[in-house]
C-alpha cells in the first residue's frame, strides 16, 4: 500500500489459534521432515541429476514459503470482538441469516475475515460481494449482490 501500512486481516479467536498451530507444526515437524528428505536424497549420491533430491528442495521451498505466509498473516491479525455493537448489526464474527428475495428458503453465513473464508462451510470473506453487501446492515434490511448470474437481492432475516 502507498501509505506504507499493511491492512488488517481480520480473523476470530479459533482462527487465530488454528494458524498459530499450523505455523508451530510447520517450523517444528515440517521442517524436520524435509531435512531428513534431503539428507537422504543427498545420501542416495550425485545431487545434479537427483529427482528425489529436487523434489525435496521443491517441498522445502513450498513449505518455506507457508511459514512466511503465515507469519504475515498472523502480524496483521486483528481479533473480531462485537462486544459494543448493537445484536442486529451484521459485522464480521457474527452469523447472519438471509433469505433471497422471492423465496422461501434461507442460508446461514458467518462473515469472517479472508483467512478464514470457506464458503462451502458457511463462512464468507467479509471483502466478497456477499459479505461487503451484508456488513453494517441490520435485520430487515435488504441488499442487492452483483454475482456471475446477475444482480440478486437478499432480505436480513436474522443475526446472531
Amino acid at each position: 500500500m502507498s501509505n506504507g501500512k499493511t491492512k488488517p486481516i481480520y480473523i476470530t479467536e479459533e482462527g487465530l489459534r488454528a494458524l498459530q498451530r499450523e505455523l508451530e507444526h510447520l517450523r517444528t515437524v515440517g521442517r524436520a521432515e524435509i531435512a531428513a528428505r534431503i539428507g537422504e536424497a543427498k545420501a542416495d549420491g550425485d545431487i545434479s541429476e537427483n529427482a528425489g533430491y529436487d523434489e525435496a528442495k521443491n517441498q522445502q521451498a513450498f513449505l518455506e514459503g507457508r511459514i512466511l505466509e503465515l507469519e504475515q498473516t498472523i502480524s496483521r491479525a486483528v481479533v473480531i470482538k462485537n462486544h459494543d455493537t448493537p445484536a442486529d448489526l451484521v459485522e464480521i464474527g457474527r452469523s447472519v441469516t438471509i433469505r433471497e428475495v422471492g423465496y422461501e428458503e434461507t442460508e446461514t453465513y458467518v462473515i469472517v475475515g479472508s483467512a478464514e473464508a470457506n464458503p462451502s462451510n458457511g463462512r464468507i470473506s467479509n471483502e466478497s460481494p456477499m459479505g461487503r453487501s451484508l456488513v453494517g446492515r441490520r435485520v430487515g434490511d435488504r441488499v442487492k449482490v452483483q454475482t456471475p448470474g446477475g444482480v440478486l437481492e437478499f432480505e436480513i432475516i436474522a443475526v446472531q
